[in-house]
């Protein structure tokens, strides 16, 4: 069997660990502690210029939930166009109405725009009333996959559902697992779901490389330690599939 591996990355050197350690994909965000949002054109542009891997920037311009308002959605309709244009190979998009059912006119614009560049649904799936009725609208709008930890804040609790979308999607959407996916549980989830797409984060921490700490912040988290993720820890997530 021939897994996927998609990390989800911060920044650009999070996504050269990931990359080393033998991604297939990637998933481009900023602030992932909100779940991800949108990467500057900077980051973009450094990251297709250096890997080869597919890049999958996530389009979404804040954290919060997925009821966006129209300059929110042309701010997205922007970023997807700009992502085109820089030769990324998919985005990452999802939005909501207010009742909780999949925004099948905004989205549909979107894909429409990333053409010919593949697009997942991301995680605005988990948060929709109807994840059945909203696979096949997903279906229909052309997107080509869709992130999903079953409706439960961790797949491992959502397997069951996830293992009834892949069988209801019936190859005509690729159902990927994401949210707690670890070298510990990858295997199980495999098995149980029979998905053969995968997303993680493996998010860590590396203790800054400065030699100045100023003694006012010497217990700050967030200039002390960046963002990491160790390139054995994709290398040991793969291997478990096997």
């Amino acid at each position: 069997m021939s897994y996927i591996i998609e990390i989800a990355t911060s920044d650009f050197i999070t996504t050269q660990s990931a990359v080393a350690g033998g991604a297939d994909r990637i998933e481009l965000c900023a602030n992932l502690a909100e779940g991800g949002t949108t990467p500057s054109i900077g980051t973009i542009i450094k990251c297709r210029e250096a890997f080869h891997v597919q890049l999958y920037p996530i389009i979404r311009p804040r954290g919060g939930d997925f009821l966006y308002t129209n300059e929110e959605f042309e701010i997205m309709l922007q970023d997807v166009k700009q992502c085109k244009t820089l030769g990324c190979d998919g985005v990452v998009i999802g939005m909501l109405l207010a009742d909780g059912s999949i925004d099948v006119a905004s989205c549909s614009k979107l894909v429409e725009a990333a053409y010919p560049m593949g697009v997942t649904f991301h995680r605005a799936f988990d948060r929709c009333k109807d994840p059945f009725a909203a696979l096949e609208q997903i279906i229909e709008m052309g997107c080509e996959r869709i992130l999903t930890s079953g409706q439960m804040p961790s797949v491992v609790d959502g397997a069951s559902l996830v293992a009834s979308l892949n069988k209801k999607a019936e190859n005509r959407i690729i159902i990927m697992p994401g949210s707690g996916v670890r070298k510990e549980n990858i295997k199980m989830l495999a098995t149980q779901t029979g998905c053969i797409e995968f997303h993680s984060s493996l998010r860590g921490k590396s203790k800054s490389r400065m030699q100045f700490m100023h003694p006012k912040f010497l217990n700050s988290e967030e200039t002390n330690w960046n963002n990491a993720i160790e390139a054995e820890a994709v290398r040991q997530l793969r291997k478990a599939l096997s």
